[in-house]
């Protein structure tokens, strides 16, 4: 069966599609870069699974496709839950944004103690089938906010995230060791295993 994954994010594209195949699922995985003029989808939901739904809906329509999507975002403890589903545009900057949103957290909390800094990450992961089924998963890492950058890895918030249990960020971790722990890899293993059970069934 083949899948088209529905991100135009590189950094999460490349992610996902690192997970996906590492679950050894029996599937031919694209992206929406394969797909010149797919459409796109503002994410005008207010939750993570609605965004995520709102995308691959959109993507299985245009391809034929089974289509795979995520929503995902930080939710902080002091600033009530978000930036949450506007994770990815917090900061409204057009430039460099992962960097301007990172800094604007940043500044939020800076008056809030370290044991108030409280966080997760939290995931939504969905599959949209061409004959309309629909499958979705949820992933969380619970973990606390540091008050400066650390780490060259991983994209968006993971150098000012600890996951609980660590002393390191998410940006000190290796590929293998984020996807073990993160949200996102939980949540796409959960969804691994539904649609495994629906390519059974062809």
């Amino acid at each position: 069966m083949k899948f088209v994954i529905a991100t135009r994010n590189s950094h999460k594209a490349t992610e996902l599609k690192r997970i996906l195949e590492e679950l050894d699922l029996d599937c031919e995985l694209f992206t929406v870069a394969d797909f010149p003029g797919a459409p796109e989808v503002e994410e005008t939901e207010s939750t993570f699974e609605g965004n995520a739904l709102l995308k691959a809906r959109a993507l299985a329509k245009f391809t034929g496709l089974a289509a795979i999507a995520d929503d995902s975002g930080l939710c902080v403890d002091a600033l009530d839950g978000n930036p949450g589903v506007l994770s990815a545009r917090w900061s409204g900057a057009t430039e460099n944004v992962d960097q301007a949103n990172l800094e604007l957290v940043l500044e939020q909390v800076k008056d809030v103690a370290p044991e108030n800094r409280g966080a997760e990450f939290v995931c939504a992961a969905v599959a949209v089938f061409p004959d309309g089924q629909e499958l979705i998963a949820i992933g969380e890492m619970l973990g606390h906010l540091l008050d400066a950058p650390t780490g060259e890895n991983g994209f968006g918030y993971d150098p000012i995230f600890v996951p609980q249990g660590f002393e390191i960020s998410t940006a000190q971790m290796s590929a293998t060791e984020k996807d073990a722990i993160s949200h996102r890899g939980k949540a796409l293993n959960d969804l691994a295993i539904q649609i495994s059970e629906v390519i059974s069934q062809f």
